[in-house]
């Protein structure tokens, strides 16, 4: 028998049963980080998640208010991914999680995580969310927040 979602009203146990497994909090990753918004994309991520899992976790993020699923109006076959205002406020938990993360992993030279984690978190932040706002992320393009702060801060040199 399947139990019902949320063993308790604890904020930290709705935190943990939303993004305590890997894959719900990689899937957050994708979206808000690299822009990421079809079942296609996400299925091609480097840590290779399985379809019938990539489904569920998506199916879970989305009955928690966090994600939501829009048919896309190009093609009927398809739909895309977007995070939801709840979504967008777990913001910080990722840019914490890839803050801490960064001591136990090797971060190559260019890597673009080094030097947002140089900006000021609350610019960070307030950028990554207004960017996810407007359908982008915070690495993924050209209109991504960390292009936009990138070129700020040349522009004060």
């Amino acid at each position: 028998m399947k139990r019902a979602e949320g063993r308790s009203t604890c904020p930290t146990n709705f935190t943990v049963e939303t993004f305590g497994d890997s894959w719900s909090l990689l899937i957050m990753r994708d979206l808000l980080t690299l822009g990421k918004h079809t079942f296609g994309e996400f299925l091609r991520s480097e840590e290779r998640i399985g379809p019938s899992v990539l489904a569920d976790r998506l199916a879970r993020l989305e009955r928690s208010g966090i994600i939501v699923r829009t048919p896309s109006e190009t093609d009927a076959r398809k739909v895309t991914y977007s995070a939801t205002e709840r979504g967008i406020a777990a913001i910080p938990l990722l840019y914490e999680a890839a803050r801490w993360g960064m001591g136990g992993v090797p971060i190559e030279e260019d890597d673009p995580w080094e030097a947002v984690m140089a900006m000021d978190r609350q610019d960070v932040l307030d950028a990554w969310q207004q960017a996810v706002r407007e359908g982008g992320s915070l690495l993924g393009g050209a209109e991504s927040a960390f292009a936009r702060l990138s070129a700020r801060a040349r522009a004060v040199v």
